[in-house]
């Protein structure tokens, strides 16, 4: 009997879950953090994540990244600027990133000493969406210049963020955006998400994302997304104080 692409795809699906469990176990017992990053192209995504392990270098605390991209070692040469260990992924036509992948990396790559690792997925919103990466925090980023339906249209991504970040917010008023109604797009897939506000250009909401990720290293509570990438597996105590329902920072 044939299969159908949907079994297909849930058996690739179910493949990926159980490496990506085994390693969350290895992660959790080396004390190494992962944090995923989902967003469209040019969000600026990578120009965020570059200082926020700036700032975490300054601050002393052992980071290190992967960055993901179909061509270039471009973003790699970036974020090493930031003086963390950084190692460029690339997935040869591939639009997103699968456990099997970071697996080989963290074995044999990732120093020793990390405790937080930062892996900066192919710019796209939805194939990313669906991949556990073996993560304890996902963050969504979106910049105001996509309009602030985005959450409506790709709700995968939104209902399984434990934290959004709305970036570029200084383009804001040019742009149009209307901040309120993306808010409020935000709550309806994913009730209780906090959204942080940034401006990579000024360094606003850096301290705060790395904050957030802190908390979650030091296993502080985080939010429960409704599509949470592992839901069988990772039980959320009630929300602190900074993680706050529907905050937005």
């Amino acid at each position: 009997m044939c299969e159908s692409m949907d079994d297909v795809t849930q058996a690739v699906l179910a493949k990926n879950d159980g490496l990506a469990a085994g390693l969350r176990d290895e992660l959790a017992r080396r004390r190494v953090t992962v944090v995923n990053l989902l967003s469209s192209p040019g969000s600026g995504k990578t120009e965020l994540l570059g200082r926020v392990l700036a700032l975490a270098v300054e601050r002393c605390i052992p980071v290190a990244a992967l960055t993901a991209d179909l061509a270039t070692e471009n973003d790699a040469h970036r974020l090493a600027r930031s003086g963390a260990p950084v190692k460029q992924l690339l997935t040869d036509g591939l639009c997103h990133l699968e456990a099997r992948q970071l697996t080989g990396h963290v074995q044999g790559w990732l120093p020793a000493e990390t405790a937080v690792l930062f892996v900066e997925n192919v710019g796209n919103l939805v194939c990313p969406a669906a991949y556990d990466l073996g993560e304890s925090l996902r963050i969504v980023l979106m910049a105001v210049t996509e309009g602030e339906d985005k959450p409506l249209k790709y709700p995968t991504a939104f209902g399984s963020a434990h934290l959004v970040v709305l970036t570029k917010t200084d383009l804001a008023e040019p742009a149009g955006f209307d901040e309120a109604a993306f808010t409020a797009h935000v709550q309806r897939v994913n009730p209780g998400v906090e959204v942080v506000r940034s401006c990579a250009r000024d360094g606003g909401g850096v301290a705060t994302v790395l904050e957030r990720v802190l908390a979650a290293r030091d296993g502080g509570p985080v939010h429960r997304p409704p599509l949470a990438p592992h839901p069988h597996r990772h039980e959320h105590a009630p929300q602190a104080p900074g993680l706050a329902a529907g905050r937005v920072s």
